[in-house]
């Protein structure tokens, strides 16, 4: 009797342990237990703003068990939900909920690479002395960083027709962790060719291009090399969208300069979750 006795006290210890909110950032995802927990948040940062659904599907886990998670990860602070958009006719029910990192669950990942980052570009920009100059090394650096980057590219967009490099270049960068996906959009001018949205879900430098805005220029720069055309970056997640978007014109379009926003009433295409004037503040 005893012994069953302990036994069904541990077990009700072990049980309401398991059913505690999570009070810190660390406690969810550096506690062995939480293992399960971990996987959920890091698929988030990998795959960018999910549902439940595609929570499941993707850690074969039930959707009630990925719910769970997604409670005691917001409990803590590390996600937050969003109204899904969706394009075109909407069926019954209630729009799905995605659930995306807060800037508290990117933190609980790299807050110690960020630091590093961060203090070396200082150091790059110091060690020219600061201001303009210290502006220009580090946009150096970065234009080289991705340049090289590129170079890894450049055969898979060689092998693709025209109409499909961006589909190649965004296959090449979900290879090196952005989780680049690509939705085919409608031009403004009537029977025109349609241009593309290439939206990276992750960005494992968002916190240093927050500081560092040269970043998100120079990569667009070589996106716009790449394709042989005049991108448009319209979001950023360094800026605090959910995915890091950029336009690119059908071939043979106009060129995207022309379609630049500038405020209400412009041709720009708004990216998933965030309206015209975000995507105009995100540059």
């Amino acid at each position: 009797m005893k012994n069953m006795s302990e036994h069904a006290q541990q077990q009700e210890a072990e049980s309401a342990s398991s059913c505690d909110v999570p009070v810190t950032a660390a406690e969810v995802l550096l506690d062995g237990h939480r293992a399960t927990r971990d996987r959920v948040a890091r698929s988030i940062l990998d795959h960018g703003p999910s549902s439940a659904a595609d929570l499941a599907s993707r850690l074969g886990l039930t959707a009630a068990a990925v719910r769970r998670h997604l409670d005691g990860l917001a409990a803590a602070g590390l996600v937050e939900s969003r109204e899904r958009r969706v394009y075109g006719s909407r069926g019954r029910g209630r729009p799905a909920k995605a659930f995306a990192l807060t800037d508290g669950g990117r933190d609980a990942f790299y807050q110690a690479y960020d630091q590093l980052a961060a203090d070396a570009l200082r150091w790059i920009a110091d060690s020219v002395g600061g201001g303009k100059a210290g502006e220009e090394a580090v946009a150096a650096f970065a234009r080289a960083r991705f340049g090289k980057q590129a170079e890894k590219y450049l055969e898979a967009l060689r092998l693709a027709a025209a109409g499909e490099r961006t589909e190649a270049l965004a296959q090449a960068l979900s290879a090196d962790g952005y989780a680049a996906t690509v939705r085919r959009v409608p031009s403004a001018a009537a029977k025109a060719p349609a241009g593309a949205q290439l939206c990276q879900h992750h960005c494992p430098v968002a916190h240093i291009a927050e500081q560092f805005p040269q970043l998100c220029e120079a990569e667009t720069e070589v996106f716009s090399q790449l394709l042989g055309t005049h991108v448009q970056r319209l979001a950023t997640i360094a800026h605090g969208d959910g995915v890091c978007t950029t336009y690119v014109p059908a071939p043979g379009a106009a060129s995207s300069s022309a379609r630049r926003p500038s405020g209400r009433g412009s041709d720009a295409v708004p990216t998933a979750g965030t309206s015209t004037e975000d995507s105009a503040s995100a540059r």
